[in-house]
């Protein structure tokens, strides 16, 4: 065990001293914020003015996303390439309230292509269909799935004309049905 010398109290293990110290914690009474910290906070600072607001301490209700047009996200993305000292650009992130993720990603969003790359992506639910476009559409299908039956069918008559032909038994064609087709 290592010997240290404690000033006024001659020659101590290193045990002794500790269990001193941990013993004067717990028999000391609990200490108030300001007597840990070494006094009160900005003690003298206000020189008996008037004391500093509290902040409202309520946290909103629905806590809104921001949303950063394409505009702004080009100028900031510009004003940092402009920045060319040293904490010129965390003082822009301080004093615009970003944090250097965004900066980041919208610089990569800029070189795709400027005002561009930085457009959003349209979120939430996709827009609900007409009545009239869900009708057309239907008919659409409705009419495709008609054109193959009939094509279809002309095919099968084809072949019915052609083995008729062949086993001598023509059929003849009504000279109206020519015309629809």
């Amino acid at each position: 065990m290592p010997i240290i010398r404690v000033e006024g109290k001659g020659i101590m293990s290193m045990l002794d001293v500790m269990d001193k110290t941990a013993n004067q914690r717990l028999l000391a009474p609990e200490r108030g914020e300001p007597q840990r910290s070494g006094g009160e906070p900005n003690a003298g600072a206000n020189n008996g003015a008037a004391e500093t607001p509290v902040p409202d301490p309520e946290v909103l209700a629905q806590p809104r996303r921001r949303r950063f047009t394409a505009a702004y996200k080009a100028r900031i993305v510009e004003e940092a390439q402009r920045c060319t000292g040293p904490g010129e650009i965390g003082a822009l992130l301080r004093r615009e309230g970003l944090y250097s993720s965004a900066l980041t990603q919208w610089r990569r969003q800029y070189q795709v292509g400027a005002l561009k790359g930085l457009k959003d992506d349209k979120r939430g639910r996709k827009r609900t269909r007409d009545a009239r476009d869900l009708e057309l559409e239907r008919l659409r299908r409705d009419n495709e799935r008609l054109n193959k039956k009939l094509r279809q069918a002309e095919l099968i008559i084809d072949i019915q004309k052609k083995v008729a032909a062949m086993l001598g038994n023509p059929i003849e064609t009504l000279p109206h049905a020519e015309e629809i087709s």
